[in-house]
């Protein structure tokens, strides 16, 4: 299915400028690439809001945990991290 998509001439310039430039092969090839950004942007915005309410539904079943006990976990697994030997010498 073709379709003609008025791009305004800055979008124009940079698409052309992409072409010249050997980055892309023609103007379908620069707009399915640009579409397909849109179409990953969207699924990560989508998994983004998901998460938020996976947590705000946690937090309203009360499966939350005080924040000094949260930073207190954070504290501790970094303690953990910072004593382990990296294994370069310190001479």
């Amino acid at each position: 299915m073709a379709i003609s998509v008025d791009l305004g001439p800055q979008l124009e310039a940079v698409v052309g400028e992409l072409i010249e430039k050997g980055r892309y092969g023609s103007k379908s090839e620069v707009l399915r690439e640009g579409v397909r950004l849109v179409q990953e942007r969207e699924a990560r915005l989508a998994a983004f809001y998901a998460s938020i309410d996976a947590g705000l539904a946690e937090a309203e079943a009360g499966l939350t945990v005080p924040l000094e006990e949260a930073f207190g976990q954070v504290e501790a697994e970094l303690d953990l991290l910072l004593a382990r030997p990296t294994g370069f010498s310190e001479e």
